[in-house]
């Protein structure tokens, strides 16, 4: 078959499956082309899925007719200053999307400059020309799509449900709506408006932008009160935003929306880096809720490679992803010890007394069981829990010895002080104006990591084996430890070859007491072999640490001495990651005085 070139409106609906995959496309298409205009309000009204209508309405710099002919030519763009495709402060920059529309339904554009005395409108149906003449219309732009893809069926039968479409377009919207606070924006659908927030001030966009950017986002999202603020410079890299506290996590991604230069993306290496940021702090199948922006040099960042602009690639990909697991890590342990509010909300609930049943005037008696009956104290706590003595004091100088309650909470203690214990699991504690209810277990494996990690009260401590043991391997596994001695050493586990088939083991993370070390030098020997390089190592020391601390803490169902409870309480208050687990679910939940107050009807 000879070669021959494509006609003209072939090319446009080429381009158009490459840029307009469903009405959402149009649409962001569409809004990005209005912020570009400098536009400070943007309205977008739709009819039915999207396919039967249209609108978006902006208030930007208009163009007059010349202009609007020439943005209906293919790679025609008024975004690229000069010839470098790496220095891009635009949204639609190829010049492709207009025309690209118009060859694929009924286009109508209207527009009119602020200096102008009257507007223009042109109209086009499937890429042919049906206007080209003056309208009275108000300074801004106004494009309407209709009939969308009635000339190409076959890409209207992979659109999905009209809720689906229309879950999508909001998507879209809300996402260009949280990148641009200074915006005012609206989203209209069958007249129901979905999206409607107004500009920020102007100081909180720029004087204040992580501000600005997080009440832009609670503006939006319905779980802003779960979410702490991310503030993060380095160099001429910043990131800023809102990130969500671990029991606030989703089913799936999509409530995670990542920003480069005020620009959506959907990247790899972001959401990667944000899954490294809630390692240890998520259980399988979740996803932590986010909106992170990152502001660098348009040179760093190259947002050409994908037709749609929703990939990006970075110049330093290692450098971002570090910096972006540090901002977001270190808000987390910034927030400090805090409960989640819909946790404690559903706690609220669930204590929530059932409505009065007839007959029942007065209360049930109390089993005889519960009459002034106090439990004797528990034993001493094993080895185990003094390796994570509070800072300060000798682990050997803690004596487990029972202690009575003190008569009211301790208001220095956001914990407060503990009370009792239910099931031999969850401990019981008062504060001036809560009740809490701490697991123990999730809470004892967290401290254990941390202190494994040495972020609890100093670097972790290492006990020597009296005996150094020999455990015999294969030379392969032998191998893969003996490469990773020295980041094992961090973690307190100190081991040494001897010989081709056997390891020496002088010490062990004193969190664990006496672990058995064949089982767990095997397992250490298999998770490292998976790994290459020395990122994948460390990563999978995160998961290699996680997994022993788990094996190392205090388990449930067992009894505790008040002083022992109070000694997690306080080590808790010193760890900030302590609020979750290692496996991301909450180690406490606390009910205020109000929320008592509320179940039992006091108010």
């Amino acid at each position: 078959m000879p070669i021959r070139r494509l006609p003209s409106h072939l090319v446009d609906r080429i381009a158009a499956g490459e840029v307009v995959e469903r009405p959402a496309s149009v649409v962001k298409e569409l809004v990005e082309n209005s912020l570009d205009a400098g536009a400070r309000r943007i309205e977008v009204q739709v009819t039915g899925d999207g396919t039967r209508r249209l609108q978006v309405t902006d208030d930007g710099c208009g163009m007059d007719p010349a202009e609007m002919r020439l943005a209906l030519e293919r790679h025609a763009t008024s975004k690229l200053p000069g010839e470098d495709l790496l220095d891009i402060a635009s949204f639609g920059f190829r010049g492709e999307a207009l025309p690209a529309i118009a060859s694929v339904a009924r286009f109508t554009l209207e527009s009119r400059p602020a200096s102008a005395d009257s507007g223009w409108r042109l109209q086009l149906d499937a890429g042919t020309w049906l206007y080209d003449g003056p309208a009275g219309v108000p300074p801004g732009t106004r494009i309407t799509v209709e009939g969308l893809f009635e000339r190409v069926p076959a890409r209207a039968k992979f659109l999905k449900a009209p809720r689906t479409e229309i879950a999508a377009i909001a998507d879209v919207v809300r996402r260009l709506a949280m990148a641009h606070p200074a915006v005012g924006v609206r989203l209209l659908v069958d007249g129901r408006r979905l999206i409607d927030v107004a500009p920020e001030p102007a100081h909180l966009v720029e004087g204040e932008r992580v501000t600005g950017l997080a009440r832009r986002v609670q503006a939006l999202l319905p779980d802003g009160a779960d979410m702490v603020p991310v503030d993060f410079a380095r160099a001429d890299l910043v990131i800023g935003g809102l990130a969500g506290l671990p029991a606030a996590s989703r089913a799936t991604s999509e409530h995670q929306y990542l920003f480069v230069n005020g620009r959506p993306v959907r990247d790899r290496l972001l959401v990667g880096a944000l899954r490294g940021a809630y390692a240890e702090r998520l259980p399988a199948g979740r996803h932590a809720l986010a909106a992170l922006f990152l502001q660098l040099p348009p040179a760093d960042v190259d947002v050409n490679v994908h037709p749609a602009k929703t990939e990006v690639r970075f110049r330093e990909p290692a450098r971002i992803r570090g910096s972006l697991v540090s901002a977001v890590r270190g808000a987390l342990e910034a927030a400090g010890i805090r409960p989640v509010a819909a946790a404690s909300q559903s706690l609220a609930a669930a204590f929530a007394a059932p409505a009065p049943q007839p007959g029942l005037s007065a209360p049930l008696p109390l089993p005889h069981a519960l009459e002034g009956s106090v439990p004797a104290p528990a034993p001493a706590m094993s080895e185990a829990l003094a390796s994570w003595a509070p800072a300060g004091r000798p682990s050997d100088s803690l004596a487990w010895a029972p202690e009575p309650a003190p008569a009211r909470a301790g208001t220095g203690f956001s914990l407060g002080v503990a009370r009792g214990q239910i099931a031999n699991t969850y401990i019981v504690a008062e504060t001036a104006d809560a009740l809490i209810l701490v697991d123990q277990h999730a809470a004892h494996e967290r401290l254990v990591l941390e202190t494994m990690r040495g972020r609890a009260g100093g670097p972790p401590i290492s006990q020597p084996l009296l005996v150094p043991e020999v455990v015999a391997l294969d030379s392969l596994a032998c191998d893969c430890i003996e490469a990773a001695a020295p980041q094992l050493a961090d973690l307190g586990l100190e081991v040494e070859r001897f010989g081709p088939d056997a390891l020496l083991v002088r010490a062990v993370p004193a969190a664990l007491g006496t672990p058995a070390l064949k089982p767990l030098l095997q397992d250490l020997a298999d998770e490292l072999a998976e790994g290459d390089g020395p990122r994948a190592l460390s990563a999978r020391l995160e998961s290699i640490a996680a997994t022993i601390a788990c094996h190392g803490s205090v388990r449930a169902g067992r009894s505790l001495a008040l002083a022992e409870m109070n000694a997690l309480l306080r080590q808790m208050e010193a760890v900030p990651a302590s609020a979750t687990c290692n496996h991301g679910r909450p180690t406490f939940l606390r009910l205020t005085k109000a929320d008592l107050e509320t179940l039992f009807h006091r108010r």
